[in-house]
């Protein structure tokens, strides 16, 4: 069986039934106690790029955004028995050249885990097409974009299932923003919560 942690804020463990461990933005919450196959960072602001609270296991090793993005080319590849693909992330905090989201497709679930970003072009031409089950979306309305441009792009992505995430500055995790945020297939997870597949 697979699980997906919500650490809390932007962090997640990830692990396939085949007992790969992978973290992605690595900053929050609890849930550090297993080592890592691979550890994935978005773009490298402090609350996403704390790879030392990863311990990676005998030939881990960690993929940041500039390793996924190069020459405006987002990189697709498999690892740990998972495919991964770099998408475009971006915002006036975030440079588009710097950040990226990640679809993963982990035990015949695909998860779209957004990073930090506002709506995107790409959005509508590639993810709004992918059969995603899970989208994780930032909503903090400072760094991000707002609970109403997060339900926007819910609306345009239509995964089976939308996550809030990375709801408020500082904390890690804002029950009020969750409860108002208005999407089809709406998951509020709190810090600590899992999903099983």
């Amino acid at each position: 069986m697979a699980e997906l942690l919500y650490q809390g804020h932007g962090s997640f463990r990830i692990c396939t039934s085949e007992g790969a461990v992978i973290y992605v933005d690595p900053f929050a919450g609890e849930g550090y106690d297993k080592e890592a196959d691979l550890v994935l960072v978005t773009h490298e602001h402090y609350d996403h790029n704390q790879v030392d609270l990863v311990h990676l296991k005998p030939g881990g090793r960690i993929c940041r955004a500039a390793d996924c993005l190069k020459d405006g080319k987002y990189r697709s590849w498999t690892e740990c028995g998972v495919k991964i693909r770099s998408v475009a992330a971006c915002n006036q905090n975030h440079p588009k050249d710097q950040c990226v989201g990640f679809l993963m497709e982990v035990d015949g679930r695909l998860l779209y885990l957004a990073g930090d970003t506002s709506e995107t072009e790409e959005m509508t031409t590639e993810l709004s097409k992918e059969p995603i089950d899970y989208a994780f979306l930032p909503m903090d309305g400072i760094y991000n974009m707002g609970r109403e441009e997060a339900q926007r792009c819910a609306k345009i992505i239509h995964a089976a299932h939308t996550v809030p995430v990375h709801m408020k500055p500082g904390a890690l995790f804002d029950e009020e923003t969750a409860q108002a945020f208005q999407a089809e297939g709406k998951v509020i997870m709190r810090p600590g919560d899992t999903l099983n597949w």
